[in-house]
């Protein structure tokens, strides 16, 4: 056959999960590289500017811990800003005073900070910039997959120029969409938020310090989530029709609706990127595994951003996936074989599912006007503000080092 080319892995998608993927399985920190094939219909290399996302993300220290065993967290920490406290109000309007009065609040001075805060293009830059320099990985880009081959045999992807490509595993980070999962038939099962998360970044008159700050109300959560260089992101949760029309708004109207929800104790704000809105969902695919087939990330699974756990549970993902293929690999087994794929399900099922039922039962508790249940909010909060043990394990949750953590995870090569 013309064009063919045999890899140990392919992965589909070039976003966030499949650059990590990549990097995990055959990037040159890697103990034993093997031979990735890296396939999207962009090139990445574009996505690594504000206008592609404006987001920012939550690192937890697990997730920092993988980066720097990938070999691209160095690029990326001069520009990452420690979470050095952490407040919590809920109010009865959408509108945030100066005078609201935090719930719950943890992190003391001189504790190691459980998370850091990166935009996400500088996320993609760091790890773009170590897979240019990894040889073991190929990249396929601005092609598109006419067919997809499961088996029998090798799984086999025929490209739209032409080319095929052979591998024993084909791992689908191909996003919510996923042609891979489609093309297995797994269904993709959830449902809509009657919410879309506003994001941009802006600048601050007056020191953040270091404070995120999640405000709910009965539209959702306005988050605040300190940047390098005294910048902030902003998650502003509306309705989709309200999100659209603030999106819409020329710049100066939308400043003034920011600075009302945002208050003035940072001082006046300026805008310092486009503005985006995303609708919020709740996704689970059926299963995460089919033959020679893997999910990672929004693939898998894609769930409320209410604690910001998102891109945390890809990575971790991605961590497990290398920790059963390596492990496969130095046995001389078939690493898309069904031990493989049976022993991350175990990995990562119960774990997601868990994450999954726990973000949407907070998003179900904080984003309404029922005065029960407001009162039973402040209670629970105000109760765990006051729990030292509580607010150390859930310091503990946010740094990701809970569970049973892969290699990567724990600083180590895979």
């Amino acid at each position: 056959m013309v064009g063919v080319s045999q890899f140990d892995v392919i992965v589909i998608g070039a976003g966030l999960n499949g650059l990590a993927t990549a990097l995990a399985l055959g990037g040159r920190a890697s103990r034993s590289p093997l031979r990735v094939a890296l396939v999207d219909r962009a090139d990445p290399h574009d996505f690594a500017v504000t206008a592609h996302d404006s987001r920012c993300s939550a690192l937890t220290l697990a997730t920092q811990r993988m980066l720097q065993a990938l070999g691209a967290w160095e690029a990326m920490a001069p520009q990452a800003q420690e979470m050095r406290s952490v407040i919590v109000t809920d109010t009865k309007t959408n509108l945030v005073s100066d005078d609201r009065k935090s719930l719950l609040s943890f992190l003391d001075e001189g504790q190691q900070a459980p998370a850091v805060f990166l935009e996400n293009q500088v996320i993609f830059r760091g790890l773009l910039n170590e897979l240019d320099q990894s040889p073991a990985i190929s990249q396929f880009t601005k092609v598109t997959i006419d067919k997809f081959h499961f088996g029998p045999g090798l799984a086999r992807l025929e490209l739209s120029d032409g080319r095929v490509l052979k591998a024993n595993l084909i791992a689908g980070a191909d996003g919510r969409g996923s042609p891979a999962r489609i093309a297995v038939g797994l269904k993709y099962e959830g449902w809509d938020y009657d919410q879309s998360g506003i994001t941009l970044t802006v600048g601050l008159e007056l020191p953040h310090e270091g404070q995120a700050e999640e405000h709910f109300n009965p539209h959702g959560v306005f988050a605040i989530l300190p940047l390098s260089g005294n910048r902030s992101s902003i998650v502003w949760t509306e309705p989709h029709d309200k999100a659209k029309a603030l999106v819409a708004l020329p710049d100066d109207e939308f400043l003034k609706e920011l600075q009302q929800r945002f208050g003035t104790h940072r001082g006046a704000l300026t805008l310092l990127s486009h503005r985006h809105a995303y609708p919020l969902i709740m996704r689970l695919a059926s299963s995460f595994t089919a033959e020679r087939l893997v999910l990672i990330g929004d693939a898998a699974h894609a769930l409320h951003p209410l604690a910001g756990l998102g891109l945390n549970m890809g990575f971790k993902d991605t961590a497990a996936l290398a920790d059963c293929v390596m492990e496969a690999a130095r046995l001389g087994s078939d690493i898309g074989g069904v031990g493989v794929l049976e022993a991350f399900t175990r990995w990562r099922r119960f774990d997601t599912y868990a994450t999954a039922a726990m973000m949407d039962g907070m998003n179900r508790l904080f984003a309404n006007s029922n005065d029960g249940l407001r009162l039973l909010r402040h209670a629970g909060l105000r109760l765990v503000d006051q729990l030292n043990p509580v607010k150390r394990e859930l310091q503990k949750e946010a740094a990701g080092l809970t569970g049973n953590l892969p290699r990567l995870m724990r600083g180590l090569a895979a």
